[in-house]
């Protein structure tokens, strides 16, 4: 646990990455799964996660983010997506998942189902849009971490313009939104934000115990 708190303290948004300097596709490959492997309401996951490493769709995703060049500068850019459109249809394949996985017949698995649609059903267009957002950032969250722990740098980035994002990604087509993204790589040595002291709010200005 104490390397795992040194990592975090080690780690910040990174805001200039060294363009020479790529992930490798085994510490990818790992920064992949522990984000396949991060928790999710019912563990749904009603998200995809695109790994953009395009550098001409990259310089697209620049402008719509206002010129952050960590867009194009880093090693990849991760863009979680959440689903526009989930419902029993997302419900069914996951239901399906679950019974090939834990080889358990889905007649046995149909009251698990009924409460995940009855609580989806229930929720407006717009309530369900920011819960599968919402859900997004678990995962966002997981990627910090992990990267982190492969001393590899990442950024958590919201200032982009969603609309264009989805426009250049083709998310639009497939009911999908681009709610949050992270570009991963390798701090510059002219980042001068590396130097910075960490500040977070004390454990006693934090955390309210009852």
């Amino acid at each position: 646990m104490s390397t795992l708190l040194e990592n975090l303290n080690w780690r910040y948004a990174t805001k200039k990455y060294d363009a020479s300097k790529k992930i490798s596709s085994a510490d990818l490959n790992t920064i992949k799964e522990a984000v396949r492997l991060a928790a999710s309401s019912y563990g749904l996951q009603p998200y995809r996660v695109l790994v953009v490493e395009n550098p001409e769709i990259r310089e697209q995703l620049k402008a719509a983010a206002y010129g952050q060049t960590q867009l194009t500068d880093a090693s990849q850019i991760f863009v979680f997506a959440n689903d526009l459109n989930a419902g029993t249809e997302s419900v069914a394949a996951y239901i399906k998942n679950i019974s090939e996985t834990r080889n358990i017949p889905v007649e046995a698995l149909s009251g698990f189902a009924d409460m995940m649609n009855g609580v989806i059903s229930n929720l407006s267009q717009e309530a369900k849009n920011i819960w599968t957002a919402k859900q997004t950032y678990i995962a966002l969250g997981t990627l910090l971490a992990a990267a982190s722990e492969l001393k590899i740098d990442a950024t958590p980035m919201e200032g982009f313009n969603a609309a264009e994002f989805n426009k250049i990604l083709g998310l639009d087509k497939l009911g999908l939104n681009a709610a949050v993204i992270a570009a991963v790589g390798y701090r510059h040595d002219e980042d001068d934000a590396q130097h910075y002291k960490k500040v977070r709010k004390s454990h006693e200005e934090l955390f309210i115990t009852i």
